[in-house]
């Protein structure tokens, strides 16, 4: 899979090349990095490829200033303060959570410690050891399980296996700690992919989370992908799953934007012909996305999720203008969907931008002419 995105990305920069010349009524033509007519996404005062943050999808001051400490110091009761102010019903906590979990397991990959080494992600283990009945502890505990499982081994192995059962294990206990906490059940949903819950348990599992979080985007996009062909439903099913969401979604909600998810998850895996991004199915998507956004609270912190979904829909339907629209609120963060499911998330983003500034100045746009 990562060997057909590097290879969509190369020729997503070929095409970058091209549409860099594109300047005068649409001309193409090549032209070298830093000629008078090649776009610069920098005039628009885009961050750097370099500058791009990839832990989040979007601003999250206070967990970027709690996760430099913890990290810094080694010592977990910034992150457990941060989770206890946080409520627990609301969409930050899961991205809190998953942060946590990410960062520890991430130091754990570049220090998995050896003789007289400590390994990283310490700061977590002593957290669990320290604080036994802290229900942010044991949350942050089984998505860390849940995210070695998917890093370090293969699903259906039996390595695999036992890591997403400890983890199982691990949200029972979570959710045992703060039962009106839909979060534990949330981080099952990826264990129930992961082992294959017969579609009565995913049921049982999900009804658990409507019960505690109804309208949770988070939620909804964690269970989207069991529902989808690739795992263990299929087109039909996923796309139900999402419309029934976005057909049930209060004013406001970015459920209406599920739907452009159902259609993400089931693209052809390599598919560059603009016309099939500007079908009926995909198009009808996109409305829906763009509606949730301009309709949901301005401080959603789920709005980045979908705005860069429809990025990566806009460019490839050639909508530049649009595009444009949603990077101007996103730039400077890459950890979301699509980004993520490359080896380099902020060079793959980084193609589309460039790809976006130069359909829209082909088209006569210009930094002036961008509204922000």
């Amino acid at each position: 899979m990562e060997i057909l995105w590097v290879l969509m990305a190369l020729v997503m920069l070929g095409f970058v090349l091209l549409q860099l010349s594109r300047r005068r009524r649409g001309a193409v033509g090549l032209v070298e990095p830093g000629h008078p007519d090649a776009a610069d996404p920098a005039n628009y005062g885009f961050a750097r490829e370099e500058e791009l943050d990839v832990r989040m999808p979007g601003p999250d001051q206070d967990l970027l200033d709690v996760l430099d400490l913890v990290q810094r110091t080694q010592d977990y009761r910034g992150a457990q303060q941060l989770l206890a102010g946080t409520e627990a019903e609301g969409e930050r906590r899961w991205q809190r959570v998953q942060a946590f979990a990410g960062a520890a397991s991430l130091e754990l990959r570049q220090r998995p410690g050896g003789v007289g080494e400590t390994p990283g992600g310490q700061w977590l283990r002593v957290w669990r050891a320290e604080a036994p009945k802290d229900a942010g502890g044991a949350a942050v505990h089984a998505e860390f399980l849940v995210q070695q499982a998917w890093r370090t081994a293969t699903p259906g192995t039996d390595e695999f296996r036992i890591i997403m059962e400890e983890a199982k294990t691990a949200c029972g206990e979570a959710a045992l700690l703060a039962p009106g906490d839909p979060i534990p059940y949330l981080v099952e949903l990826s264990v129930a992919r992961g082992l294959g819950y017969s579609c009565e348990e995913f049921e049982q599992l999900w009804l658990k989370i409507l019960d505690r979080a109804p309208n949770h985007m988070g939620a909804h996009l964690a269970a989207l992908p069991y529902w989808c062909e690739k795992w263990h439903g299929s087109r039909e099913l996923a796309y139900s799953f999402a419309e029934a969401a976005a057909a049930r979604a209060p004013r406001g909600s970015l459920l209406a934007a599920m739907p452009l998810f159902a259609v993400f998850e089931h693209l052809p895996e390599v598919n560059l012909v603009s016309g099939f991004y500007q079908s009926e199915v995909v198009t009808k998507a996109v409305h829906g996305a763009l509606h949730a956004v301009h309709s949901a609270r301005p401080d959603d912190p789920m709005q980045a999720h979908v705005r860069h979904l429809l990025v990566f829909f806009l460019v490839r339907g050639e909508r530049w203008a649009e595009a444009m629209n949603q990077l101007t609120v996103i730039d400077g963060h890459v950890g979301a969907l699509p980004w993520t499911l490359s080896a380099d998330p902020a060079a793959e983003f980084a193609v589309y931008r460039a790809l976006a500034v130069a359909g829209y100045e082909a088209n006569g746009g210009s930094p002036a002419t961008l509204p922000h």
